[in-house]
C-alpha cells in the first residue's frame, strides 16, 4: 500500500510539474485570482463583441438562402477570370518582393545583440510597430487615392505592410542566432558589414526564406481583398459580382482564390520543408 502511495504521489508530482500548478496556497491563490481575472476579461470581451448565439441561429436561414443563390457556380466567367488570377499573383509576388527588400536592411538596425546604438535601436523597432499596425487595405485606400486605381497600389500597400512584419521577423531570426562567429570576427578586427556577411547572414538565410515564402501566402490571401478598394486583382472582380447581385458568379470567384490559395499553401510548404531539409544538412 506504501509503494502504491509513493507511485501515485510520484505521478502526481510528474503531471503537476508538467501543468505547472503551484504547490503552495499562495500559489493557489494566485492561480485563482488568474482564473478569475481571465474568465472577467472573457465576459467583457463579450459584452463589447457583442457576441449572440441567438442572433447567430436566427440568421442561419439568411446564410443558408444566399448560399443557395451562388449555386451552381457561373463556370462560364472563367476566361475571363484568368486575366485578374495572374494579376492578384503578380501583386503578391511584387508586394513579397519589395517587403523583403525593404525588411532587410531594417532588420539589421532592430536587432538588438548587432550591437547598434540603442536609441536606433528603439526607433527602428517602433518604426516597424506602426508599419505593421496599419492594415493593408487602409494602405491600398492610401496608395489608391495617390496613384490611381489598378494593381500598382495594391503591390505598395503589400510591400509596405509586409517590411513592417518581415522586420520584425528577420530581427527576431538575427538575436537567435549563435554569437559564437560574431565574437571571433570581431576579435579579428573585421568590419561590422564583414560580421553581417560572414557572421550573420549564414545563420538565419535559410530562416528568412521559409518566412518570406509564407509571407508570399500571406500576400495572395491579402491580394484578393486588395481589389475591393480598387486595387485590382480577383477581389474586384468579386466586388463587382456582389454589387450586380450576380451570386453564381460570387461563387465562381470564391472557388477560384480559394483554389489558387490551396496551391500557394501546397507549393509554399514543399519550398519550405526543402530548404529546412537542406539547413540539417
Amino acid at each position: 500500500m506504501t509503494t502504491m502511495n509513493t507511485v501515485a504521489r510520484a505521478g502526481a508530482d510528474r503531471y503537476r510539474w508538467m501543468v505547472g500548478l503551484p504547490t503552495t496556497p499562495r500559489g493557489w491563490t494566485q492561480l485563482l485570482v488568474a482564473l478569475v481575472a481571465g474568465l472577467w476579461a472573457l465576459q467583457w470581451s463579450a459584452q463589447g463583441a457583442q457576441l449572440s448565439p441567438t442572433e447567430l441561429a436566427n440568421g442561419l436561414p439568411q446564410i443558408a438562402d444566399f448560399i443557395g443563390r451562388t449555386w451552381p457556380p457561373d463556370w462560364r466567367i472563367l476566361d475571363r477570370l484568368w486575366a485578374p488570377a495572374m494579376e492578384t499573383v503578380q501583386i503578391a509576388v511584387w508586394g513579397t518582393l519589395l517587403g523583403a527588400l525593404a525588411a532587410v536592411p531594417v532588420s539589421f538596425l532592430a536587432a538588438r545583440n548587432l550591437q547598434g546604438p540603442r536609441w536606433l535601436y528603439q526607433l527602428t523597432r517602433q518604426g516597424l510597430n506602426v508599419t505593421r499596425s496599419v492594415n493593408e487595405l487602409i494602405l491600398a485606400l492610401v496608395f489608391v487615392s495617390a496613384v490611381g486605381l489598378g494593381p500598382f497600389p495594391g503591390v505598395l500597400a503589400l510591400a509596405v505592410h509586409g517590411a513592417g512584419m518581415l522586420g520584425k521577423f528577420f530581427a527576431e531570426a538575427i538575436e537567435e542566432i549563435d554569437q559564437g562567429p560574431l565574437e571571433a570576427l570581431r576579435a579579428t578586427g573585421a568590419r561590422p558589414l564583414q560580421v553581417i556577411v560572414f557572421g550573420v547572414l549564414p545563420q538565419v538565410v535559410t530562416a528568412w526564406i521559409a518566412v518570406v515564402l509564407y509571407r508570399f501566402e500571406v500576400n495572395l490571401r491579402s491580394a484578393t481583398v486588395l481589389g475591393m478598394v480598387g486595387a485590382g486583382g480577383l477581389g474586384f472582380e468579386l466586388v463587382g459580382s456582389l454589387k450586380l447581385f450576380k451570386y453564381q458568379e460570387t461563387a465562381t470567384c470564391i472557388i477560384v482564390i480559394t483554389v489558387m490559395v490551396v496551391l500557394a499553401d501546397l507549393v509554399s510548404s514543399q519550398l519550405r520543408r526543402a530548404i529546412r531539409d537542406q539547413g540539417r544538412h
